[in-house]
């Protein structure tokens, strides 16, 4: 089971083209979407990658305006890293490609194999909440 859950998650992630940005800057574009605005230190430890690292990351992501830094309304000395309209525009393109190419290859399957993993999806839906931390924001 484990072995065909990371296929499925492997082939759902090849089917958004990267259209020039690198799988670290998508999955921390998804992040903001997810946490909303968060300190660079927060974001390295999410992503599991070094401040220096995702100091540079961002810096990109800002030069491409998918990010901006901002002062902390609460403390000046504080800064945050939010996502713009255009890093919002960028997942929902490619949230919208992945559900596009999933429906066309869903499609190809015979009916009994959609019906199997529509009966699948409750189940999966379940699994992901319980190891999932609330947010209140949407999966990218």
């Amino acid at each position: 089971m484990a072995a065909s859950l990371e296929r499925v998650t492997q082939l759902v992630g090849r089917l958004a083209s990267t259209r020039g940005i690198s799988l670290a800057t998508a999955a921390t574009l998804r992040t903001l979407q997810r946490r909303g605005p968060c300190r660079l230190s927060e974001l390295a430890v999410h992503e599991g990658i070094t401040q220096p690292a995702m100091t540079q990351l961002v810096s990109r992501m800002e030069r491409d305006g998918y990010v901006e830094r901002r002062s902390c309304a609460d403390d000046a000395r504080v800064v945050l890293v939010h996502l713009t309209p255009a890093g919002e525009d960028l997942i929902r393109r490619r949230r919208d490609e992945r559900a596009r190419r999933l429906t066309e290859l869903a499609g190809r399957l015979a009916a009994d194999d959609r019906a199997a993993i529509a009966a699948a999806l409750p189940a999966l839906e379940r699994l992901i909440a319980a190891h999932t931390p609330r947010t209140g924001a949407p999966e990218a």
